[in-house]
């Protein structure tokens, strides 16, 4: 088992692009399931462990897949799928994999979806998808383990969330594209991968209007054709090395995003003493010799996205003075604050409040990720921290971040992989 060691109190600085979303190539490459003639050509998919898990998955159906990681580019044809059952082995992987339900009920009239695994964040119920699915007219029940979804072809509706969730907004815009009547979705989550997924599914014929609002409205269709599409970059990632910059001092340009889907972490890490610039294609992070406090609350976007909440709550362990974060999006996701007092800092959790007191310095130590998104801050604070630190764990980073270590050593970390 592989992990990092870090040689932090390094200033960070150069220029790097990063690859295509993780969280929009996932239902994109699942969306393909929909197309029964023709093949679907994805590019700029990320190289990552979720991409091959969700190749298998798709290859269970009776999809053929192939992908070249170097090209970035996967081709899917999905016109013989002849399984209408995705099993927990590949189901326990990750939680995106509860997607295929939508796509499956539309081409198949019935599902049967073993329960999702992937990170440890809480209670993550699927109860929004089963719920929808009702409105839509399916019958589904739960059993085993399994959720069964019974409807061809679905009748559309109106569907609302009690709060935006883009997994589940995403399943129900794979099953409505070739309902029977129009859909109608209430408190849609509005995140930049919906939007790049609506706009593949509308590139491929679909009718979707208003993603990227809370309200989406589905024209049905008849059927979907093959397309190419090229995958939005993914601002995640870029956000976690811009934040590298900021709280190591450094200075670090990141292309291949929208500047726009960052905008509330640059205006969060412009309050902590960054200066910001934007270009069509990208933004620049300069670090300031010492970071301001601040407060955070985590929200859907367009707020502050929580898979950046580790790496913010890093940066603050660095800063002069106390900041505070509120999380509100998942339960019990401040599992990085053990590590990161292992490194010297001082936080303290309250519920789904976190205080953070910044201290002079992080020294290193051996710390562990429990997550994608907890293990990317546990690495930035072992960036800022002096003396050496071990991070163990490293494949849930490799879920999320292609060669990491690589990225940060080409901007002056030093960072290396060994096998623990």
């Amino acid at each position: 088992m592989d992990k990092f060691v870090v040689t932090g109190a390094r200033r960070l600085e150069g220029k790097l692009r990063v690859e295509g979303s993780k969280n929009a190539a996932l239902p994109i490459i699942v969306g393909a399931l929909l197309i029964d003639k023709g093949e679907t050509v994805v590019r700029n998919v990320p190289p990552l462990r979720d991409i091959y898990t969700i190749i298998q998955v798709l290859e269970h159906l009776g999809a053929r897949v192939s992908y070249d990681p170097k090209a970035r580019v996967m081709t899917i044809n999905a016109a013989d799928i002849n399984r209408n059952t995705a099993p927990y082995e590949l189901m326990r992987q990750m939680r995106a994999s509860f997607l295929v339900l939508g796509p499956i009920i539309a081409r198949l009239g019935e599902a049967r979806v073993s329960l999702p695994g992937g990170c440890v964040l809480g209670a993550r119920p699927v109860d929004f998808h089963v719920k929808a699915f009702k409105a839509m007219g399916a019958t589904v029940t739960e059993k085993g383990g399994y959720v069964v979804a019974k409807g061809k072809p679905l009748a559309g509706g109106s569907i609302y969330f009690d709060r935006p969730s883009h997994t589940g907004t995403e399943n129900v815009l794979f099953a409505a594209v070739t309902a029977r009547h129009k859909t109608i979705i209430t408190n849609a989550a509005c995140d930049p991968e919906v939007v790049d997924v609506a706009r593949f599914l509308n590139k491929a014929g679909a009718r979707i209007h208003g993603a990227g609002s809370p309200s989406i409205v589905v024209e049905p269709v008849k059927r979907l054709h093959g397309v190419e599409y090229s995958v939005a970059g993914d601002r995640l990632v870029a956000g976690t090395y811009l934040t590298a910059a900021a709280m190591t001092g450094g200075k670090v340009t990141v292309t291949g995003i929208n500047p726009g889907d960052l905008t509330l972490v640059a205006h969060k890490l412009s309050e902590m003493g960054c200066r910001i610039e934007t270009t069509r294609a990208g933004m620049t992070v300069k670090g300031p010799k010492r970071l301001k406090p601040v407060a955070v609350t985590t929200f859907p976007f367009p707020g502050f996205p929580t898979d950046l909440q580790a790496c913010m709550m890093a940066a603050m362990c660095v800063a002069d003075g106390t900041s505070h974060i509120r999380e509100t999006v998942f339960a019990d996701r401040f599992s990085h604050t053990m590590e990161m007092r292992r490194l010297g800092a001082d936080i303290t959790v309250t519920s789904n409040e976190a205080v953070v007191r910044g201290v002079s310095r992080l020294s290193g130590a051996e710390v562990m990720a429990s997550d994608i998104r907890a293990g990317a801050g546990i690495v930035l604070a072992a960036l800022a921290a002096k003396g050496k630190s071990s991070v163990l764990r490293v494949y849930h980073m490799d879920r999320g971040y292609h060669l990491m270590e690589e990225k940060l050593s080409a901007l002056g970390a030093d960072i290396v992989r060994v096998n623990a």
